[in-house]
């Protein structure tokens, strides 16, 4: 996971700009070409553009967009233009052009249907939050194998058992799987969604899932963040410390 303009999103291995065929059309000719890097902080832009369609903001600069999603003017400038999107000199960006541009890329434009297994303390509160449905990607199933949850409600949606995979997430048309189940229930759970055609997989479990080529895993590990966080609060005790006494820490 990283952290661009003080919003967390996991991080995947990525992969290289590749090409796209002769023939493909321009819209998808640009977004093949778009780096990992690039489409990570395109999201970041992303809210802020939103957060400013909302409060009526026409256009903006880039210095001030880049500013609010935490990175330079000249990498957001060099984000975008991967994109094929140049702000005008002495005026900006315009911010709905821009907005939707970015969503464009994103693949934005239709909504995604969520699958999420494991309804624990984590799934049920991810389950519930209302922001992942306002962006386009609605939680439409949500599964469990302990008997106690299946059969209740979460924000209107029925947990199912883990059974139910391939059949719902067929009738339900879903394209993306969340696993927040424990670790050693996440490869077969992620077998069952990927069986049931599911190609992307954002992983919340603290293990490492194997998929077949063409299939998409995120990884988002709460407590190795914990752990990078707690390593620069050392850091920064250690410096404190070594101001005090004369003394270098490692």
């Amino acid at each position: 996971m990283t952290v661009d303009g003080g919003v967390p999103h996991p991080v995947t291995g990525g992969s290289p700009e590749v090409p796209a065929p002769s023939g493909t059309p321009a819209g998808r000719r640009a977004t093949a070409r778009v780096p990992e890097a690039t489409v990570e902080r395109l999201a970041v832009y992303l809210r802020v553009l939103t957060d400013m369609l909302a409060e009526g903001v026409p256009t903006v600069s880039s210095d001030v967009l880049a500013a609010a999603a935490g990175v330079n003017a000249a990498k957001l400038r060099k984000d975008l233009s991967h994109i094929g999107s140049s702000g005008v000199r002495g005026v900006g960006y315009d911010v709905s052009r821009l907005t939707a541009q970015v969503e464009t890329v994103l693949g934005l434009t239709r909504s995604n249907a969520v699958a999420l297994v494991g309804v624990g303390n984590l799934g049920h509160a991810l389950a519930g939050y209302g922001g992942f449905a306002a962006r386009g990607f609605g939680v439409t199933a949500l599964f469990d194998v302990d008997p106690t949850l299946v059969g209740t409600t979460i924000a209107g949606v029925e947990v199912l058992d883990v059974a139910e995979i391939p059949r719902i997430c067929a009738e339900r048309g879903v394209t993306i799987g969340v696993v927040a189940t424990p670790a050693a229930a996440a490869q077969q759970v992620c077998d069952a969604l990927v069986g049931a055609g599911v190609q992307s997989i954002l992983n919340f479990a603290p293990a490492v899932l194997s998929v077949p080529g063409g299939v998409e895993v995120r990884k988002v590990d709460l407590a190795v963040e914990m752990q990078i966080l707690a390593f620069h609060v050392s850091r920064r005790h250690d410096r404190v410390a070594s101001d005090a006494t004369g003394k270098v820490y490692g």
